[in-house]
């Protein structure tokens, strides 16, 4: 058994030291470089099986005073009080296993990788512990390092296997992401010196933070402006969102499924870990700014994806959609908002990858993603059709499905708040938008005529059924009984939605202080 104090540990680093193994692995032998790398997923997704159900289990390990499990702590550099922190709540915890369930199934969807085999998969796995890290590290100086440890195995990898404008969007991606690191950086340092005593420590910060009067006058505005930039680029939030079609579009399928079902959620994880709970009056004040973001960004999403003539640039464009409904939740700050935000965060991630893998599928075959260029597959690939029909209603929120409830929690949360009802409103149009595209692009690419170059096109394999069945099956599972989240996940939305939050919306309408309960 392993003890507690090492899960952590573990599940950050076995993808690192499989990166070291595969490096020293002569080039060419790529069949025992995809074996390594599919056992150095494999590990981290056990030990994060293994922490859930310690987690949820009746012998859980008590949490601490913040309400984290699983820690460990070590000095690093003490000179500056900077730590080795690790630690999960139910914040994190499911994020850790998405992290970790998406990056296993990355490795089979991987077989179309023919060039520096062994670069690619090394790359990945140190992207995966830079993303596991992010969603562990309880120092602010770790989860900083963490979230740099990411950004140029990202840029290798969109700009060395992926499309034809690849140098473009990995610059791109690259040099967005660095504006929001080096805002990231100043407000990181500005926190560390306005406190006393300095420290990265995110769980001190939090309690000076929410005791009020440590971070005020500039560091109070520019150091929540300053952060919601850096996590606004990731998510990412309306006008920062330019560089994510591009790298879509360019990525490799497996890194578009990364992109799309992890790394976006590095931004709202970002916001709730450390903007809302350090700086809740700047929160306060900024909460109506939030508001009408997500609403943009639900429907220009919308409005973009319904333009796209490219499949995977529609699916791109709906994640910006979708993100907004995070957005939207979290500024409501109830805790149905709070529920929704993070149960559409996990959503997101399992839906989406499953489009991204089903985008991968065809393009392989017909080596083109122009959705009127097809018509009719349904009679050829009869699988795979029932697989994107089975997407696409997921991620237009059909009931019984998990995107269904997620949507429904933040409107819940977002009408309950007066200010931002006319918003709530608003928004409920992008679930009509979504609708749309989404049935539309399927009824020009599964209906009607075949194509005849299309008629011989292969069914989906049962490699790729598999790296689909496992999504699949969360997407029903959590629409049928969302409590399997919703459960794990009460006490830290409570705490997020608690006392200090409730200074957000002082209206009458607003009842942030109202637990959520579960059946």
């Amino acid at each position: 058994m392993v003890p507690d104090t090492w899960l952590l540990t573990l599940t950050t680093f076995t993808p690192t030291a499989g990166a070291a193994v595969i490096l020293a692995i002569p080039r060419g032998r790529d069949a025992l470089i995809r074996g390594v790398a599919c056992a150095a997923a494999a590990v981290p997704l056990l030990l994060s099986i293994l922490l859930l159900a310690r987690f949820l289990g009746p012998g859980a390990p008590p949490p601490d005073a913040a309400g984290y499990r699983f820690l460990v702590e070590a000095d690093w550099i003490p000179a500056f009080n900077i730590r080795y922190v690790l630690g999960v709540d139910g914040l994190s915890l499911p994020m850790v296993f998405l992290t970790t369930l998406l990056s296993f199934l990355c490795i089979p969807a991987s077989a179309s990788i023919r060039e520096a085999v062994r670069g690619y998969f090394a790359l990945f796995l140190l992207l995966e512990t830079g993303m596991i890290g992010v969603f562990c590290a309880l120092d602010f100086f770790l989860f900083y390092v963490f979230w740099e440890v990411m950004l140029l195995p990202m840029y290798f990898l969109i700009g060395i296997w992926g499309g034809p404008r690849r140098e473009y969007a990995a610059i791109k991606f690259f040099l967005y992401t660095l504006l929001g690191s080096v805002l990231m950086l100043l407000v990181m340092l500005a926190l560390y010196f306005a406190s006393d005593p300095h420290t990265f420590d995110l769980r001190a910060l939090t309690a000076a933070g929410q005791a009020g009067g440590a971070f005020r006058g500039t560091l109070w505005t520019v150091g929540f402006i300053g952060l919601f930039i850096a996590f606004a680029i990731k998510i990412p939030v309306f006008p920062f969102h330019t560089w994510l079609p591009d790298a879509h579009v360019e990525a490799p399928t497996a890194i578009s499924v990364i992109l799309a079902g992890v790394l976006l959620k590095m931004g709202t994880y970002g916001l709730l870990r450390i903007s809302f709970p350090i700086l809740p009056e700047a929160t306060a004040w900024f909460a109506p700014a939030l508001a009408v973001l997500g609403m943009v960004n639900i429907v220009y999403g919308a409005l973009c994806s319904m333009a796209q003539k490219d499949l995977k640039k529609l699916v791109a464009y709906s994640s910006v959609s979708h993100m907004g409904y995070c957005l939207l939740g979290m500024a409501a700050a109830t805790p149905e908002g709070i529920a929704g935000c993070l149960l559409q965060m996990f959503n997101h991630g399992t839906i989406t990858g499953m489009l991204f893998l089903l985008v991968g599928i065809v393009y392989e075959r017909a080596h083109h993603r122009e959705i009127d260029g097809f018509g009719g597959l349904w009679k050829p690939m009869p699988v795979y059709g029932g697989l994107t029909a089975f997407a696409f209603f997921a991620s237009l929120g059909l009931p019984g499905l998990a995107g269904f409830v997620g949507e429904v929690l933040v409107f819940l949360g977002a009408f309950q708040v007066e200010p931002i009802r006319w918003i709530a409103v608003v928004s409920v149009s992008g679930v009509v938008l979504t609708a749309a595209y989404f049935l539309w692009a399927y009824q020009r690419m599964f209906l009607g005529p075949v194509n005849p170059k299309y008629l011989a096109l292969a069914d989906a394999t049962a490699r790729e059924r598999w790296t689909l069945v496992p999504l699949a099956a969360l997407v029903l599972a959590l629409g049928v009984y969302p409590n399997l989240f919703l459960i794990p996940t009460r006490a830290a939305v409570n705490r997020l939605a608690g006392e200090q939050m409730r200074q957000v919306w002082t209206a009458p309408a607003a009842t942030p202080n109202t637990p959520l309960r579960t059946p």
